[in-house]
């Protein structure tokens, strides 16, 4: 495996990594979608009570860091595997959604008279 694998191939795992399992019927959109909410969640839950300083530093304690990469792992897998089964891509998905957030909210303009 290498250090920074590409989003296509992390698809094809984990597509051959259900496939071996024989869970293709159960990675319906509605079961993907209710996966990836409860892993959204399982992520909320590390920072449910930190103060605002307390979670920027979330990463400094092992244990903790830990645990983050996980959640962010699962639900990064949950939304890889919905979009290959939805035929979404997802970094042109995020692509335009930039562009049209690019466009309702413009960044301000510097003051000329500055």
């Amino acid at each position: 495996m290498t250090e920074h694998p590409d989003l296509a191939g992390l698809q094809r795992r984990l597509a051959e990594f259900a496939a071996a399992r024989a869970w293709q019927p159960y990675h319906t959109p509605k079961n993907l979608v209710a996966a990836l909410s409860v892993e959204a969640s399982e992520l909320v839950e590390i920072f449910q009570w930190l103060t605002p300083e307390e979670s920027a530093r979330v990463m400094d304690d092992p244990g903790t860091a830990h645990r983050v990469r996980d959640e962010v792992a699962d639900v990064l897998a949950y939304l890889l595997q919905l979009c290959e089964v939805l035929g979404v891509d997802p970094l042109a998905a995020l692509s335009a959604k930039i562009d049209r957030n690019e466009e309702r909210f413009p960044a301000p303009r510097p003051d000329a008279s500055g």
